[in-house]
């Protein structure tokens, strides 16, 4: 599996890329909640003009990561755990349709890479780094809405789980079980490939379900 950040292809224009970048240290907290964005310093970081800086903040504000104040500045989003509720009716509702349409499909085009995560997930060493771990959860179910092969859903469930990330992140070092969490993929994953749209639709539902217990338990 690909890291977060590492280059999709070998065509990716500067402002995906940007965007890209961005956006997981934003998921992952790298780039603190209230923090501001400095364009200056991310375009030498990055090696590139403040153009495609500017676009990928564009994008990042619509997904909700970013936000712009006249005269002020851009600004990471703040994480508000009270939007956990919202977040997860969304999610409780389209991620189901996503396992059920991936299943359907067998994984489609993507069943070499869905195999391939099995295996993986099932050799993971989970006494690893816990940021890690959540970079791993979260490429995951992006496997999964690719597979769904549905662009309008898979767009909408990528910002749904972006923001929930940034909620397990906040309280990632108290979670009691990240390991079950991860390691219930495998299973999801096979379920896709085995075609069983209906056990994949409710266990991807009961993960939904055991993520939101797990962060109230905390609070």
């Amino acid at each position: 599996m690909t890291s977060l950040t590492e280059s999709l292809t070998g065509t990716e224009s500067m402002a995906d890329r940007s965007y890209r970048i961005l956006r997981d240290r934003l998921i992952m907290l790298e780039i603190a909640p209230g923090e501001p964005i400095n364009e200056g310093q991310l375009a030498v970081e990055l090696d590139m003009g403040r153009t495609p800086i500017r676009e990928a903040l564009k994008r990042l504000e619509v997904d909700h990561l970013v936000v712009s104040y006249p005269r002020r500045g851009t600004f990471a989003t703040n994480v508000d755990i009270t939007e956990l509720a919202a977040i997860s009716d969304m999610r409780t509702v389209l991620e189901p349709l996503a396992a059920r349409r991936a299943a359907e499909h067998r994984g489609g085009v993507d069943r070499e890479e869905l195999e391939q995560t099995i295996s993986a997930v099932l050799s993971l060493d989970l006494s690893g780094n816990r940021r890690d771990l959540m970079a791993y959860d979260l490429e995951v179910h992006r496997q999964i809405y690719r597979a769904a092969q549905n662009e309008y859903l898979e767009e909408t469930l990528v910002r749904l789980d972006n923001l929930a990330t940034r909620i397990w992140c906040v309280v990632l070092d108290r979670l009691q079980d990240l390991h079950g969490h991860i390691s219930e993929h495998a299973t999801l994953l096979q379920l896709i490939l085995d075609g069983d749209a209906d056990a994949a639709a409710q266990l991807a539902a009961e993960h939904v379900r055991g993520f939101e217990r797990a962060v109230r338990a905390i609070l």
